[in-house]
């Protein structure tokens, strides 16, 4: 059965314990943790600074037999420093991660490869995957630049795919079936609708607010899911999810697991 994972932005106002113990309720299989804020009015938790909020997170990953899939997430800029990031990867090796996301935000493709594979070798260091997710608005807008540039950084490097950066950013199917398997630890999975083309504006609002739950929209899903590597764990990224009540969010999470396997399923039966 497909590993899911539940995103930490399809329910960012719940603090990672209150994450684990609904995403296990609702039959996931894993989380990912948002230990960075990444917008203004978006949370990030830093487990690395609240060592109370690390122990119930641990402690609840160990009661509901979770495992953490990934933490979030670093944006790598021309002023990114490898030094500074380095607690925010022990507490991803504290609480057992696999991998690191990372997001490309400096201009200079080349530097920021030089830097995303110094983040790497950290990262590996403390037993932890790297991978850099690619966005139709910055610097590493597809899928074939996002490879160029993972493909610099290292070997030990990997891509995450989103379902809805990969539709919009025009990349092709056939091209992400070619991609090395290795390069493809896990993706993120959403439904949207499809109206190309699109305002950088129009981009930023469906990837904050506008995703669907998977089979829902109009992104061909089936078609991306078997251009993976068959069985790749799946990680649940949708803001905004339909019924979702941050007092009560386990109704909305068991629907949505529940329409991923089917569409899983589908998708596996077609192929």
């Amino acid at each position: 059965m497909t590993r899911l994972s539940l995103a930490h932005l399809t329910a960012v106002d719940l603090p990672p314990p209150a994450l684990v113990e609904a995403a296990a309720a609702a039959g996931f299989d894993a989380v990912g943790l948002r230990l960075i804020k990444v917008t203004p009015d978006s949370p990030g938790y830093p487990l690395m600074d609240d060592p109370a909020a690390m122990r119930a997170t641990r402690a609840a990953l160990a009661a509901t037999g979770l495992a953490v899939s990934d933490i979030e997430f670093v944006k790598l800029t021309p002023e990114t420093g490898i030094d500074a990031l380095l607690p925010f990867l022990d507490a991803g090796a504290e609480l057992g991660a696999a991998q690191a996301i990372t997001a490309p935000y400096d201009p200079d493709l080349s530097r920021l490869a030089d830097t995303l594979g110094a983040f790497a070798e950290a990262a590996a260091a403390r037993g932890l995957g790297t991978v850099m997710e690619f966005f139709p608005w910055t610097s590493v807008p597809d899928l074939a630049t996002c490879l160029r540039v993972v493909g610099q950084a290292g070997p030990g490097v990997g891509m995450l795919v989103d379902s809805l950066h990969f539709d919009r950013s025009g990349s092709s199917l056939a091209a992400l079936a070619a991609v090395d398997p290795a390069r493809l630890p896990f993706a993120h999975l959403c439904d949207a609708p499809r109206h190309p083309p699109y305002t950088t504006e129009q981009l930023l609002f469906t990837a904050r607010e506008g995703r669907m739950i998977p089979g829902q929209g109009q992104i061909d899903l089936s078609a991306f899911l078997r251009a993976l590597p068959a069985g790749l764990p799946l990680g649940l990224e949708i803001p905004g999810l339909p019924g979702y009540r941050a007092a009560d969010p386990v109704p909305a999470l068991t629907a949505l697991v529940a329409a991923t396997r089917a569409l899983v399923e589908r998708a596996s039966a077609a192929a």
